[in-house]
């Protein structure tokens, strides 16, 4: 017996065998990358048209970015995340260790471990969440930034470890003076603050945020003007300065500045934007110290 309503039609255009809104036989369709079927319809055991990402979705080659040595591999993802929980997990421990039950100034060196996995874990996880299609493996950070990048931080332990257990006297995990403990009280703020809002920065801009400076103008590309861009013009760097700032603080040891990476994106951003850019830059500040 008819029931006067048409049987269901799908399209076969990838657009909309994408979309996670559509259902098959009760469940959610399957997401698969562009191009990764190369059927664009299959019958079901009905004789009807089916999506093709249900239907081929068992049988279907995965993209080739998303197996081993491709730029979104889920074996390098997977193997960098649980390194970093581990990693967090071991130096949380030895934090609590060295500074409750057997202090010492040195617990300042698991906890800064702890923090560059926690920072790190972040960068990719805001990355996936809220800009999919740049969730590579290098946007852990973990060596994208170059060598540089991780001699600073393997400095920054050094020196917390000469000064603490080699030259320092020993006076217990406080350090022995009242004014270390403001100093380690106003580096952790600065590390909060800093972590927060540079996760809201990456969160706000979505697909138009990027951890490499972009020199040529991509397609979809907006300037981003509105949440926490409206307060800072560069809301990612005023993060990343005062939680490294804080870090150091914390440990006791010489800050960096990071001006010429910001002055390097403001020429493409003048370049891509125009006056646009030129205007927003003139009514928000950086909030980073002799940068203007």
């Amino acid at each position: 017996m008819s029931t006067g309503i048409p049987p269901p039609s799908f399209s076969s255009s990838p657009l909309e065998s994408t979309d996670a809104g559509q259902r098959w036989e009760g469940e959610y369709m399957a997401w698969r990358p562009p191009g990764a079927n190369a059927n664009t319809s299959s019958a079901n055991s009905n004789g009807s048209t089916a999506p093709p990402d249900i239907v081929n979705s068992a049988g279907a080659s995965p993209h080739p970015s998303v197996l081993p040595n491709g730029k979104m591999s889920l074996a390098g993802i997977s193997i960098r995340a649980f390194f970093l929980g581990v990693v967090l997990g071991i130096s949380l421990i030895a934090t609590i260790i060295l500074l409750v039950w057997h202090p010492t100034p040195l617990w300042r060196l698991p906890f800064f471990i702890s923090s560059l996995c926690l920072f790190h874990f972040l960068e990719f996880w805001v990355t996936a969440q809220y800009n999919t299609r740049d969730a590579e493996v290098s946007a852990f950070l973990l060596t994208a930034n170059g060598a540089a990048y991780n001699i600073a931080h393997g400095s920054a332990m050094l020196e917390c470890f000469i000064w603490h257990f080699l030259l320092a006297p020993k006076e217990g995990a406080g350090g022995g003076s009242w004014y270390s403990a403001i100093i380690v009280f106003f580096g952790l703020a600065a590390m909060i603050v800093g972590q927060i809002v540079r996760t809201v920065a990456m969160a706000t801009a979505g697909s138009n945020f990027n951890h490499v400076v972009q020199a040529r103008y991509r397609e979809g590309h907006v300037l981003v003007t509105g949440g926490v861009y409206s307060l800072l013009r560069h809301p990612s760097y005023f993060g990343f300065f005062w939680w490294g700032l804080g870090s150091q603080l914390v440990m006791q040891n010489v800050v960096c500045f990071i001006g010429s990476r910001i002055q390097r994106e403001e020429r493409f951003l003048v370049a891509f934007f125009g006056d646009d850019y030129i205007s927003y830059k003139s009514r928000t500040p950086v909030g980073i110290p002799f940068i203007a």
